[in-house]
């Protein structure tokens, strides 16, 4: 083990392969009575698409990730190769280069080649739909596979890693129609929202950059804080393992999102304890949310705090996830904590009751095989406990959880 920085440490641990899950794409959070059932299903977070950027923290950077590797995008997976069209990927920004006019052109040549891209795209998602959802099921992935890489030639991955997940849904089980029908919208949502991007809020107009495919510095000022670390888990496929830690600071009272990567079959380097506190600086992102952050300076290695995160209703929790969509509308899920909630079988699965209502949140149908579930009705005991995790269209996926009274932090994941 060697620290990273003031008070970050690394590993070398292996991680477990992931276990794919078909899920329909939803409409929303799901909030009901306590009595409420779970809509449609849910994808492990190990899948292909596993928890998207709960943040949108859209595309990853080609110099974050393992060298011959994948690289996560928007919750997805791109091939990562040690240089692009554009040249090496540390070695694009304008310091690097010492020429601001020439990385504006290749910039300039880059959205050239991403519009075009897009456009082509338009044209197949109207051919599909014109063609009947039929057609997509007789077709094979072989179509998906080649618009793939003509989206990569455009450079474009973000794009490209959503036509392959469109590949995958044709006769994937019960309702593939809808699915398909609900991610060609969200495509060409995406792909118009680039072709007006001139047109868009700032704030969105990035989150369409990092949703296409397009890396950006973390340019946000750093904001030293006391971040709790509320919850650490990986995804891995064959060739990347994706390690997301979310945070929460004392003081500024933001949630933060970092993320990690290593080759395939070994943990990220950066660890950092559920439950502690580190002090350190964090630079955000931009996209809309800003979650996504760049851990900066450690100042001090993590210790033991009281801080907990300030916990919603599982109705707030429906509301933020909705509020999160206006500004990012291909957001899978939101961070949220929840104050003296109560874990209650609901027929085939498990949801999040309100102690103090009469409303509840469905948990994702992985959660009912996953030993972390066990962990949480132990803990609770039929009592009200504090639950920190990532709510979506698919329901509610607890990662850590809190005793009513005084304990430590159960991690879940």
């Amino acid at each position: 083990m060697a620290w990273l920085g003031d008070g970050c440490h690394r590993t070398a641990t292996r991680v477990p392969a992931p276990v794919p899950d078909a899920a329909p794409r939803g409409t929303g959070g799901e909030l009901g009575r306590a009595k409420a059932g779970v809509r449609g299903g849910d994808k492990s977070r190990g899948g292909a698409r596993a928890v998207q950027g709960p943040n949108g923290e859209g595309a990853v950077s080609e110099a974050e990730v393992p060298v011959g590797g994948e690289r996560r995008v928007d919750g997805r997976h791109e091939r990562a190769e040690e240089t692009t069209a554009e040249g090496p990927p540390a070695a694009t920004s304008t310091t690097a280069t010492g020429d601001p006019e020439a990385a504006r052109r290749r910039a300039e040549r880059r959205a050239e080649r991403i519009t075009a891209g897009a456009t082509e795209l338009e044209q197949r998602l109207v051919d599909l739909l014109r063609g009947g959802l039929a057609g997509a099921e007789q077709a094979g992935g072989g179509l998906w596979e080649e618009t793939a890489a003509r989206m990569v030639d455009a450079q474009a991955p973000g794009l490209a890693s959503r036509v392959r997940e469109l590949g995958s849904i044709p006769s994937s089980g019960p309702g593939w129609p809808v699915r398909l029908l609900e991610e060609c919208a969200l495509l060409h949502l995406l792909d118009q929202g680039w072709l007006r991007r001139e047109q868009l809020p700032d704030g969105l107009a990035a989150t369409v950059r990092s949703r296409v495919g397009l890396k950006a510095a973390a340019d946000g000022p750093p904001v030293r804080d006391h971040w709790l670390v509320l919850a650490q888990y990986d995804t891995a496929d064959a060739r990347l393992t994706t390690r997301r830690v979310w945070l929460h600071g004392a003081e500024s009272d933001r949630t933060a999102l970092l993320l990690s990567y290593g080759a395939a079959g070994r943990a990220p380097e950066l660890t950092l304890p559920v439950g502690l506190a580190l002090d350190a600086e964090l630079s955000a992102y931009p996209d809309a949310g800003r979650q996504r952050a760049a851990l900066g300076r450690c100042f001090a290695p993590p210790e033991s705090t009281p801080i907990r995160p300030r916990g919603l209703t599982t109705a707030q929790a429906a509301v933020r996830y909705g509020e999160a969509l206006r500004d990012d509308p291909w957001l899978d899920s939101v961070p949220v904590a929840l104050d003296r909630v109560v874990p209650v079988p609901d027929g085939d699965g498990w949801q999040l009751a309100d102690a103090d209502g009469d409303t509840a949140l469905p948990l994702t149908r992985t959660t009912a095989s996953q030993s972390g579930l066990w962990q949480l009705v132990a803990l609770s005991g039929g009592g009200p406990v504090t639950v920190f995790g990532e709510c979506g269209h698919r329901g509610f996926t607890p990662l850590t959880a809190w005793p009513a009274g005084p304990g430590p932090a159960v991690a879940l994941s």
